[in-house]
């Protein structure tokens, strides 16, 4: 089963609105679909590029403010609420980690192979509902568990998809559970149909 249904999805892809997606995907392709910074990721390694990674994707493109800045909901190696793991980012809200960020480098093709430890430090986060992991090419999203996701590749991503992985992942969005409330409504969906 998908992450969405199709026609949930559609619903919300129609409320975007087009100027505020011109903006941020020019920001976006300008990066991302730079045939040289596309090289450069690829030949770096993981601990090389995570922060950038963060920065040209998270706070660039999406919206969010990263630590040390005032009024930041996004960290860099955030320890689980035990203190023991670090996930290589968090997304946070009201000071709480809502989503885990695993990152790898290019040389991790299986993202698969990521998933146990990402879900591992999200399982440590009592309010977080969204798992991201990714090589700085691919980038995969999970809602609550490791069943479905969605994958982007962002180095390929088409302004359609483009548009899906700002509903999924836009600050604003993941602040008030807009994909959560997208995954539900898409269940209650095939629910009925196959009613």
């Amino acid at each position: 089963m998908a992450l969405f249904q199709q026609a949930v999805l559609n619903k919300y892809l129609k409320e975007i609105e087009e100027d505020v997606i011109a903006e941020v995907w020019g920001r976006f392709t300008s990066h991302f679909h730079d045939p040289e910074i596309q090289e450069n990721i690829r030949n770096s390694k993981e601990e090389e590029y995570q922060d950038g990674f963060l920065t040209d994707l998270f706070v660039k493109v999406l919206g969010y403010t990263k630590y040390p800045a005032s009024g930041y909901n996004l960290r860099v190696e955030q320890k689980d609420e035990k203190g023991s793991k670090k996930a290589d980012g968090a997304i946070l809200k009201d000071d709480k980690v809502v989503g885990v960020i695993e990152l790898k480098g290019t040389d991790t093709t299986d993202l698969d192979k990521v998933e146990s430890q990402a879900f591992g430090y999200k399982n440590y986060h009592r309010h977080a509902d969204y798992v991201i992991i990714s090589n700085f090419e691919k980038l995969r999203f999970y809602i609550d568990n490791a069943v479905e996701h969605r994958e982007f590749n962002l180095f390929e991503l088409t302004k359609e998809e483009f548009k899906v992985l700002w509903l999924c992942l836009e600050q604003g969005n993941v602040e008030k559970g807009l994909p959560k409330t997208i995954k539900e409504a898409s269940l209650t969906q095939n629910e009925e149909v196959t009613k």
